[in-house]
C-alpha cells in the first residue's frame, strides 16, 4: 500500500499558501507595473524595487514557475494576463483586492481555525465586537479605492457575460444594488446603447463611480444613486442586480433584501444575482467554497450557496420564473422573474 500511495498532494495543499504569498508580495512591491514598462534582468528589478540581492533571483524565478511572469535570456517580464490584469498604470488593475488581500485577509485567514470553533469573524470584528465588517475598508479612502478597483478585476469578466448573456433587448433601465466602481452598470451600458442604469451604494463611493464612468464617457447614462440597501427603499428600475452582496449576509438579511428588490421591480422586471456560486452538490467550485468560508472570517453571518438556495429564496419572495446561468470560471448567476 505504501508504494501505491504517495504524500505528494498533501504537501502542496498543506504548503500551498507559500505560492499565493510570493504573488501577493510582488503585487505589494509592484513588480508587474515595473515590468510594465519592458523586461528587465534580476539585478535592474533588484535595484528597481529596493530588494536585497539574497533571493531575487529565486523570488523572480519563482514567479516563472507560477506562470506569473515569463524569462528569456535572462531577462523578465509579464504574462499578458499579469500585464493586463496587475499594472498599476493600467485601468484593466484588479491588484488592489490582491493588496487588500495582502494586508488584511493573509493574516486573518491564519486564525481560520478560531473561526471555525467560534463562529465569529477573525478580521477588525474580532476585537471590536458589533462593528461593521465594513467599517475600516469604507472608513479609509485608500482601502475603499482599493477594495471598489479590486471589486472591479473580480466582476469584470462576471459582468461582461452578463452584458453578452442576458436578454436587454426587452428592457430599458437598470440598477446595480452596492455596485462598487462601476463595472457592471459599465460593461452592460457599452455592450447595450438603449440602456439607462447606474449604481446605488453608499455616499463614499459616489466619487470613485463618477471617475470611472467618465473614463468611458458614460456619465450621460450611468448615475450614482446614494443610499443604504437595509435601511432605505431600493431604486426602481426594470432590472436589479446584486454580484457579490448576498453573501455579505446572514440568511434573514439575504431573504430581507431579495424582498426589498421584488417590491422595486414591475411586472415582469427582473432580479440578477451573481455570485461564485457553490455547486449543487457541493464538490465542484472550490472557488465558492473557499470563498464562504472567506465569510466565516469577514463577517459575523455571511456565507456563500448555491444555485439551488438562491432560485429557492426567489420563489419564496414571489418570483414566477427562476433559473441558473453559468457566467465564466466560478461564477454563475440566479435570474428571476417578477
Amino acid at each position: 500500500m505504501t508504494q501505491e500511495i504517495a504524500p505528494d498532494g498533501i504537501l502542496q495543499l498543506g504548503l500551498g499558501f507559500w505560492g499565493p504569498k510570493v504573488l501577493l508580495s510582488a503585487v505589494e512591491l509592484g513588480v508587474f507595473t515595473a515590468l510594465a514598462q519592458g523586461p528587465a534582468d534580476a539585478a535592474e528589478l533588484t535595484k528597481r524595487l529596493g530588494l536585497h540581492p539574497r533571493s531575487v533571483r529565486d523570488f523572480l524565478d519563482a514567479l516563472v514557475a507560477l506562470g506569473m511572469l515569463e524569462r528569456s535570456d535572462g531577462r523578465y517580464q509579464n504574462t499578458p494576463e499579469t500585464d493586463y490584469f496587475l499594472d498599476r498604470g493600467k485601468p484593466s488593475y484588479m491588484g488592489g483586492m490582491l493588496e487588500m488581500a495582502n494586508a488584511r485577509l493573509y493574516g486573518f485567514w491564519g486564525r481560520l481555525t478560531e473561526g471555525l470553533r467560534t463562529g465569529q469573524p477573525q478580521n477588525e470584528c474580532r476585537t471590536n465586537p458589533g462593528a461593521s465588517p465594513f467599517d475600516s475598508i469604507y472608513g479609509s479612502p485608500t482601502l475603499l479605492r482599493q477594495f471598489l478597483q479590486g471589486m472591479t478585476g473580480i466582476s469584470l469578466g462576471a459582468a461582461r457575460a452578463i452584458a453578452r448573456k442576458f436578454g436587454w433587448d426587452r428592457y430599458r433601465t437598470f440598477m446595480d444594488i452596492g455596485g462598487a466602481q462601476g463595472a457592471l452598470p459599465v460593461q452592460v451600458a457599452l455592450a447595450h446603447p438603449h440602456l439607462a442604469g447606474g449604481n446605488f451604494d453608499l455616499p463614499v463611493v459616489g466619487p470613485v463611480f463618477d471617475e470611472y464612468v467618465a473614463s468611458f464617457k458614460l456619465q450621460e447614462r450611468l448615475r450614482f444613486m446614494a443610499g443604504n440597501f437595509f435601511t432605505d427603499p431600493l431604486p426602481s428600475a426594470d432590472v436589479l442586480v446584486m454580484g457579490h452582496i448576498l453573501h455579505d449576509w446572514d440568511l434573514e438579511q439575504k431573504r430581507a433584501l431579495i424582498a426589498k428588490a421584488y417590491t422595486a421591480l414591475p411586472s415582469g422586471g427582473a432580479l440578477l444575482i451573481y455570485e461564485a456560486l457553490i455547486d449543487d452538490e457541493r464538490r465542484q467550485n472550490v472557488f465558492g467554497l473557499l470563498m464562504s468560508l472567506n465569510m466565516l472570517i469577514e463577517t459575523p453571518g455571511g456565507f456563500d450557496y448555491t444555485g439551488a438556495d438562491g432560485c429557492g429564496w426567489l420563489r419564496d419572495a414571489g418570483f414566477r420564473e427562476t433559473r441558473v446561468e453559468h457566467l465564466l470560471g466560478p461564477d454563475s448567476m440566479v435570474i428571476g422573474i417578477k
